[in-house]
């Protein structure tokens, strides 16, 4: 069994990813991040470990990339098949609206910036599928499948 296992995993790989729409009800913001690698702003997050769940990944990446603690446990929204990367991968994305922040994410090899926005006024290099991720979970409408 193990073998067949091995052998599906080489052959038909999958990647997945899990973001997080940190947003701040009160204040009506939401947290960005903007890479050193790739342009645009964007939703913090990461790829899922072997042996890790996807939460568990989510609450790594946001510490790291935003030094933001979640409180609570985040809510998943929506999963979307990113076609754009490869034929194999998929984004899980979580509202989360219960959270710390740890003091200010200094700039790094990997994270240009990182801070929150009012949702009425994105950086104009906000990218589509961050803008479409937002209008999506805090108006409430259906998501699409493909990020």
């Amino acid at each position: 069994m193990r073998l067949f296992h091995l052998f599906f995993v080489m052959t038909r790989p999958m990647t997945l990813g899990a973001r997080a729409l940190i947003w701040d009800r009160q204040q009506g913001t939401v947290f960005l991040i903007r890479h050193t690698y790739v342009p645009g702003w964007q939703l913090p997050g990461g790829g899922v470990e072997a042996g890790e769940t996807a939460v568990e990944a989510l609450q790594r990446e946001i510490v790291e990339e935003c030094n933001i603690e979640i409180k609570g446990h985040p809510q998943l929204k929506s999963i979307h098949f990113n076609r754009q990367a490869s034929r194999r991968d998929h984004i899980a994305i979580y509202l989360v609206t219960d959270f710390t922040v740890l003091g200010e994410r200094p700039g790094d090899h990997e994270i240009a910036e990182a801070r929150f926005f009012p949702v009425t006024a994105l950086p104009e290099d906000t990218t589509p599928a961050t803008r479409r991720r937002i209008v999506e979970i805090i108006s409430g409408i259906a998501p699409h499948e493909d990020w």
